[in-house]
């Protein structure tokens, strides 16, 4: 992409770019028993083997419950009104990616990282280190960046929670949904700067990619960047017609850039060519919203870029409440017919949408 095209981009639309992240982050203000799987992994997905442990890595699009209940808009009415019937820490009205991965894989969805100690026997599932919010860098949260989730993840590894055989017969999920980008034009930074940062961003994507797997995980999976473009929080500036195709010329960049990487990486796989594996959220996000998600065997979405819960104003978001602890909300009647719930994260019938449209990118990696 030719750079005058970003500087176009930057100068027109900053300001609605950062938006999606912060409605995000509005609500996330800045001993585990050891267990050991069977050696290796069975046949079936994924190189010849089905993993039978899922470890999460990422942002709100991954994360199900580590943000911290008193400042987290995850743990607020009427998040989790569809599954499991009330605030559980998911960004959605019920499951997110995670879940449908784990279910494709026949897994319970791993626990999140911060109630590892209350439920010992999902140990053996996997663990998600996802925080809603945080980006490969530090971003406008305090919570933890990639880098220190990985972390958390080797620290696990150090006190034989996990051993190698465990991590042989292991996928790990990286969730990438842009929040780097739009921390890094509220601390302003400029249009000449923008692609460069780009090229940063997946740089330090691959290196974490490169990390999980040298650890011993067999397969790393990591989720190109959604269109940006189509989000609620710009679909609003047209009433909910259409996509802002100019804010989604940077995603283009991010992901060509991110298919560069990741195919380095397999060239220089030593033991699997198809160790590291695209989930291409983008191409998937643009297939349900082309056709309403009728053609994957969803509910069709009549309004696919209206959210199906929004504040009432631009003062308000999806489960603000005034100073009286009044609802400054709107909740449409039917979660299942909308593909976004708030302003940035699909519902779950968005996300099972989703998940249909990769499961033959999924079933065709062996």
């Amino acid at each position: 992409m030719e750079k005058q095209n970003l500087l176009f981009f930057f100068s027109i639309s900053s300001c609605f770019f950062l938006f999606p992240l912060l409605s995000e982050i509005r609500g996330v203000q800045g001993s585990a028993s050891h267990h050991h799987n069977s050696h290796g992994g069975h046949r079936g997905v994924y190189g010849g083997f089905r993993p039978r442990t899922l470890f999460v890595f990422g942002d709100s699009y991954a994360d199900t419950g580590n943000n911290r209940k008193s400042v987290a808009n995850s743990w607020k009415v009427p998040y989790g009104v569809t599954f499991p019937g009330k605030p559980a820490g998911r960004f959605s009205d019920g499951r997110v990616l995670t879940d449908y991965l784990a279910k494709y894989l026949g897994l319970k969805s791993p626990i999140p990282y911060r109630w590892r100690k209350y439920a010992p026997n999902r140990l053996r599932y996997g663990m998600n280190f996802a925080y809603g919010g945080t980006g490969v860098f530090k971003t406008l949260v305090l919570d933890p960046n990639m880098t220190t989730q990985i972390d958390f993840f080797q620290n696990l590894i150090n006190e034989s929670v996990y051993n190698q055989g465990d991590l042989q017969s292991s996928l790990a999920l990286l969730s990438i949904a842009g929040n780097d980008y739009g921390a890094f034009l509220s601390k302003g930074g400029t249009a000449q700067d923008f692609p460069a940062f780009i090229a940063r961003v997946v740089n330090q994507i691959a290196t974490n990619l490169k990390r999980i797997h040298d650890m011993g995980v067999r397969k790393v999976a990591v989720t190109a960047l959604q269109p940006l473009g189509c989000l609620p929080r710009s679909t609003v500036l047209n009433s909910f017609q259409e996509c802002n195709a100019t804010e989604n010329t940077v995603v283009d960049l991010h992901n060509l850039l991110l298919q560069q990487a990741v195919a380095k990486l397999n060239n220089e796989s030593k033991l699997d060519p198809k160790a590291f594996v695209i989930l291409d959220l983008y191409g998937s996000f643009t297939q349900v919203l082309k056709t309403k998600g009728e053609y994957l065997g969803s509910v069709r979405f009549e309004t696919p870029l209206k959210p199906c819960c929004m504040g009432m104003s631009s003062k308000y978001y999806c489960g603000s409440v005034d100073e009286k602890g009044a609802e400054m909300y709107t909740v449409c009647k039917n979660p299942e017919g909308a593909f976004f719930w708030d302003m940035v994260h699909p519902t779950q019938a968005g996300w099972r949408a989703v998940y249909m449209s990769l499961k033959s990118t999924l079933e065709q990696i062996k």
